[in-house]
C-alpha cells in the first residue's frame, strides 16, 4: 500500500505545490492526471524517492520513505520500486543485456542472467538481447525500459508519460505490457500521463489540479 499525507515539495524558483493526501492499496492500478504544471512528474519522483526535501510522509509497505537515510532509500527502491521514465536514459553503445544487467548491479542486487532471458522472452524480444539500443526501433527500446523497470519484480511501478510519443498500435501493447507485468507481481501500478487514451482502460484516476 502507498499512502501519502500533508505532501508538498518547493522548487528552486520559489514555487511549492501542494498534493492532496491519498492511498493506494497492494495491486491496484490508477492513473495520474493532470495538465502541465500541476505536479505529475514530481509526484512520481517524490514517491520513488528520486527527489527528497519534500514535507510529509510518504509511506510505502509500512515504511516512510521520507525518513530513511540516502543508502536505504536506494536499497528500497532497488528491492521494491520499478520505474519507467519518459525518457528510456538506456546506454545506447551497450547490448540490451548489459543495460538490463546494470538493474540490479546499481540496486546492489544480484545480476541474475537467467532472469533477464526470462523478462525479454515475456517482452518480445529474446531476440534483441544482444543488439546495442542505437540499434532498437523506439517501440522496442521503449519495452527494454519497462524491462529494466520489472526487472527486479518490484511491488510498485511508477511509469512517467510511458505512451504519449506512441501510435495507437504502440500505447495499447506498451499498457497491455505494463498492467500485465503489474499483476503478474501483484504490484501497484502509477502511471502519469495526459494521454486521453488510457482513461478508457484504466479506471482509478487521480487528478491532480495546477497550482
Amino acid at each position: 500500500m502507498i499512502e501519502v499525507r500533508g505532501l508538498s515539495y518547493g522548487y528552486s524558483t520559489g514555487k511549492r505545490i501542494k498534493f492532496d493526501d491519498f492511498e493506494i492499496s497492494k495491486g491496484a492500478h490508477w492513473l495520474l492526471l493532470g495538465g502541465s504544471g500541476s505536479g505529475k512528474t514530481t509526484l512520481l519522483h517524490l514517491m520513488s524517492g528520486l527527489l527528497t526535501s519534500q514535507q510529509g510522509k510518504i509511506t510505502i509497505h509500512g515504511t516512510d520513505i521520507t525518513l530513511l537515510s540516502e543508502s536505504k532509500l536506494d536499497h528500497f527502491r532497488g528491492a521494491n520500486i520499478g520505474f519507467v521514465f519518459q525518457k528510456n536514459h538506456l546506454i545506447s553503445a551497450l547490448t540490451v543485456r548489459k543495460n538490463l544487467l546494470m538493474a540490479p548491479f546499481l540496486a546492489g542486487l544480484k545480476q541474475d542472467d537467467s532472469r533477464v532471458q526470462e523478462v525479454l522472452k515475456e517482452l518480445g524480444l529474446e531476440e534483441r538481447a544482444d543488439a546495442r539500443v542505437n540499434e532498437l526501433s523506439q517501440g522496442q527500446a521503449q519495452r527494454v525500459a519497462i524491462a529494466r523497470a520489472i526487472l527486479n519484480k518490484p511491488s510498485v511501478i511508477f511509469a512517467d508519460e510511458p505512451t504519449s510519443a506512441l501510435d495507437d498500435q504502440s500505447c495499447e501493447a506498451v499498457i497491455k505490457l505494463l498492467l500485465g507485468t503489474a499483476h503478474t507481481n501483484n504490484a501497484i501500478l502509477v502511471v502519469a500521463t495526459h494521454d486521453q487514451r488510457l482513461k478508457s482502460i484504466i479506471s482509478n484516476q487521480l487528478l491532480l489540479s495546477n497550482q
